[in-house]
């Protein structure tokens, strides 16, 4: 099956579970850098992952995946910008992603589109 054969919508799927896992994984093993960080364990070597990359993933409609990361991981949820940005960044990639189901202009451009 090459590329050509796929239907976009299951593209479209594929490719934003494949974001949204990088996301939770990112808040995954930054936690992992926190704790060895601050267990004192070569303090050189461990690097942590910058704040603006995990919001940057997260922002790329890897919301979902930051906040499932942020809560499973015990992670950023002090920070005002990933406690309250994280869930209003997936309110709305979830509107967004939703509205061709219910606004008929959108959906009217997209199947005109495709």
């Amino acid at each position: 099956m090459s590329w050509n054969e796929i239907p976009l919508p299951l593209l479209a799927v594929a490719v934003l579970m494949v974001i949204n896992i990088v996301s939770f994984c990112l808040m995954g093993v930054d936690k992992h850098r926190a704790r060895v960080r601050a267990a004192g364990a070569n303090n050189w070597r461990v690097r942590r992952i910058p704040e603006a990359t995990l919001l940057l993933w997260s922002a790329c409609f890897g919301a979902l995946g930051g906040v499932l990361g942020m809560y499973v991981f015990r992670h950023k949820t002090r920070h005002w910008y990933f406690r309250w940005g994280l869930p209003v960044m997936l309110a709305v990639q979830l509107t967004l992603a939703c509205a061709p189901l219910w606004w008929q202009p959108v959906k009217t451009f997209l199947t005109a589109l495709l």
